[in-house]
C-alpha cells in the first residue's frame, strides 16, 4: 500500500524564502516609486527654469551675475567620482560580503559629508541672491532642491552605516544597501541636467 502525499495546508506560506532582494522586494519598489516622483519634481523645476528663462529679455536679467563655473564643476566631477564607489558597494551588497558593505557604507558617508562641504561653498558662488528677482528664485529652487537629496541620501547612508557597525548583517540589510545605492545614482544623475540649466544655459543664450 503506497504512503498517502503530504497534507499541504492551504495559505501555508512556510515554504517561501525568508527574504528578497531587488525587484522581488517590497522595499524596490518604494524606492522606485519615490525616484519617479522626486524625478517629477526635478522636471517640473526645470520646467520653471526653461519658462522663465523664455520669457526673459535677458538671461540672467540685467544686474545679475553669472554662477562661478569652479564650485559647480568641482561638484559635479566630485559627484561623478562618487558613483564609483558606490556601484562597488552595490556589488558587494548583491554578493553579502559583510566587511566590504561595512567600509563601503562608511566610504561613502564620508564622501557624502565632503560633497556637502563642496556644496557650500558652491552656494556662495551663485553670484544672485534667492529674493532678487525670478532669476534668482528659480536658480536657488533647482539648488536648493538637489541638495535637500544629497543631504537626505547623507542620512539614510549614515544611520545605515552605524547599524551595520553595530548589528549583524542579514539579508534584509544587504538589500536596503543595494536600494541605498541605486537612490544614490538617482541623485547623480538628476543634478547634470540641473549643472547644465545653472551653470551653462546662462552662457549659450
Amino acid at each position: 500500500m503506497s504512503e498517502a502525499p503530504p497534507i499541504r495546508v492551504v495559505g501555508d506560506v512556510a515554504h517561501f524564502p525568508g527574504s528578497a532582494t531587488g525587484a522581488r522586494h517590497l522595499v524596490w519598489w518604494g524606492n522606485l516609486g519615490f525616484m519617479l516622483i522626486e524625478g517629477t519634481a526635478f522636471l517640473l523645476a526645470g520646467g520653471a527654469y526653461l519658462y522663465l528663462m523664455g520669457h526673459s529679455p535677458g538671461w540672467p536679467p540685467q544686474g545679475d551675475g553669472l554662477p562661478d563655473l569652479l564650485g559647480g564643476t568641482v561638484f559635479t566631477l566630485c559627484l561623478l567620482a562618487s558613483e564609483l564607489p558606490n556601484r562597488w558597494l552595490s556589488a558587494q551588497a548583491k554578493a553579502k560580503n559583510e566587511r566590504h558593505v561595512r567600509l563601503g557604507s562608511l566610504l561613502m558617508t564620508g564622501l557624502g559629508l565632503i560633497l556637502i562641504g563642496i556644496r557650500a561653498l558652491e552656494l556662495g558662488h551663485l553670484n544672485v541672491r534667492w529674493d532678487q528677482d525670478a532669476y534668482g528664485s528659480v536658480v536657488w529652487m533647482l539648488m536648493v532642491l538637489h541638495t535637500s537629496h544629497v543631504a537626505t541620501d547623507l542620512g539614510d547612508t549614515g544611520v545605515q552605516m552605524v547599524w551595520l557597525f553595530t548589528h549583524e548583517i542579514g539579508d534584509d540589510q544587504y538589500a536596503d544597501v543595494s536600494d541605498n545605492c541605486n537612490y544614490w545614482t538617482f541623485v547623480v544623475l538628476a543634478w547634470l541636467p540641473i549643472y547644465i540649466l545653472v551653470y551653462w544655459m546662462p552662457r549659450w543664450v
